[in-house]
């Protein structure tokens, strides 16, 4: 084999391979050899097939097997003798192959860069620890008992109010034709659950015992049963009795009912399950810190190959979202080349951070064990109840599900080792306060971005030296759109506030 570097660009590298005639003719013969002895040819025993037979009729498809992998491993032999690592897979070009000639091919490679990972023990974090105070579990068991309520009549006779539940009788008909599941009798209806099709509760406020009430609605366009998509439906209701919902005592009856065995233990529960909430919400805050703190330390080239599908993943993502309506409100107003040049910035960061986080976890040894992908993958069949089966089995079969399923354990244990080498301080908050903070932050994120814009408006309308307004942009770097940036504010009840965002940083 001889190997010629023909071209080296940043983290570019070219080589033309050339194989001998007579290697390959050498793997061709000792490959037909071994063919020679599992194949059945008629006139001849298991072994004895003469190599001209063998040739004649195997001699094609073997010899594109005996290419396939000589071109496979003469490139992995000539990347390790050069101690290069790939950064993705090589591009092969065959340039010159005949029967009896040399195999000569060029291969194209992007090798991984140089890292040097800065000594973490130098980077400073805050962590918010929420306070949960006896109020926020008193909001959550009010919202309980009203779940677990129960319905009575009324004192005196009245007419229906929002959160009452109706006694009904209704036969539905469209175009005069009643379908089925459009009747039914003694039906308890809440008002204001939007269990029935929007506007049909609306019409049954104010009825009492003993009303008929004619009720018309509009089936929604998108609506699942073909024959009521779109159309307009009459229900004659009767109003059989008015219910008044009355929420659960909140006492150890309640928490029994909801599996504990008293209040005090149910009140536990709910603290805990609001500081877990809590807890997995402020660890986003903090690895978004970490990353931008990352991301400022480190500066060192990226394969450009890498970058592009990056970037080929992230505009497919936002040209879906534009199509649906849903593009990010900082995005409406630009063009689509600023678009592209603000997702490509994001995409080189999160290649660069992606590949400074992989280098710690090959440093450190950093693996992600049979168990943990287990559990991950058994979360996974959860989602989707039924079809478990398929699941695991297109998880087992399909190697890159696989491992999109470790990346993004892989990546919360190095965060986790990179924060325990780190210096990280806690601030103590209540919810409140940290919807307080979430709120400046928007504010100061918001009045940037209104900054920004003015800059561009200004620089478009003064251009200067024949300079277009796009290089007076050297101080409106797109900032990179981190995971929480869409993240809503924590409710009461502590419910995690971070939606999950197709633009992760990671």
């Amino acid at each position: 084999m001889q190997v010629t570097e023909t071209d080296t660009d940043g983290l570019k590298r070219e080589y033309k391979i050339q194989i001998s005639a007579k290697d390959i003719d050498e793997k061709m013969t000792g490959r037909l050899q071994e063919l020679g002895k599992q194949v059945k040819i008629p006139g001849f025993r298991p072994g004895k097939v003469p190599l001209n037979v063998l040739k004649q009729r195997f001699g094609r498809s073997v010899m594109g097997e005996v290419l396939e992998r000589a071109v496979s491993d003469s490139s992995s032999q000539a990347m390790s003798e050069r101690g290069l690592r790939p950064a993705m897979q090589p591009k092969i070009e065959i340039t010159s192959f005949d029967e009896g000639k040399d195999l000569e091919y060029t291969m194209a490679v992007e090798i991984l860069p140089d890292i040097e990972p800065m000594d973490f023990s130098k980077l400073s974090l805050e962590r918010e620890v929420i306070k949960i105070e006896d109020s926020a579990v008193d909001s959550t068991l009010q919202d309980l008992a009203k779940a677990n309520k129960t319905t009575r009549k009324p004192d005196a006779p009245r007419k229906a109010e929002t959160g009452d539940v109706l006694v009904i009788d209704f036969k539905g008909t469209v175009d005069g034709e009643s379908l089925p599941g459009m009747s039914g009798e003694d039906h308890h209806l809440e008002l204001g659950s939007n269990a029935f099709i929007e506007g049909f509760e609306e019409q049954l406020i104010g009825g009492a015992p003993g009303d008929a009430r004619e009720v018309k609605v509009t089936f929604p366009e998108n609506y699942p049963n073909d024959r009521l998509a779109g159309k307009e439906a009459v229900f004659a209701v009767t109003v059989k009795d008015v219910l008044e919902a009355v929420p659960a005592a909140v006492d150890d009856a309640l928490a029994v009912r909801l599996g504990e065995s008293d209040l005090a233990a149910l009140k536990e529960r709910i603290r805990e399950k609001i500081v877990s909430e809590y807890k997995e919400f402020t660890r986003m805050r903090l690895k978004r810190r970490l990353l931008d703190e990352l991301a400022e330390a480190h500066d060192f080239p990226v394969p450009p190959g890498m970058v592009d599908s990056e970037f080929e993943q992230i505009w497919k993502q936002i040209e879906a979202d534009r199509e649906k309506g849903e593009l990010d409100p900082g995005d409406a107003d630009k063009s689509e080349d600023e678009l592209k040049a603000d997702y490509r910035t994001i995409a080189e960061r999160r290649v660069r951070l992606g590949l400074l986080l992989s280098e710690v976890g090959r440093r450190n040894a950093i693996e992600v064990t049979q168990d943990e992908l287990n559990r991950a993958l058994f979360q996974e069949a959860q989602r989707y109840p039924g079809k478990e089966r398929e699941v695991f089995e297109f998880y087992q079969k399909t190697p890159e599900a696989m491992a999109n399923l470790r990346a993004p354990i892989f990546e919360d244990k190095v965060i986790d080792f990179i924060v325990d080498m780190a210096q990280v301080s806690e601030h103590a908050l209540t919810p409140d306060e940290l919807r307080a903070e979430m709120e400046a932050e928007a504010g100061e994120e918001a009045a940037a971005t209104g900054a920004k814009k003015t800059a561009k408006k200004k620089a478009a309308k003064s251009k200067s030296g024949g300079k277009s307004a796009k290089a007076a942009k050297s101080a409106d770097k797109p900032a990179d759109k981190p995971a929480d940036k869409k993240a809503a504010k924590p409710s009461k009840a502590g419910k995690s506030a971070a939606k999950k965002d197709a633009k992760k940083d990671s």
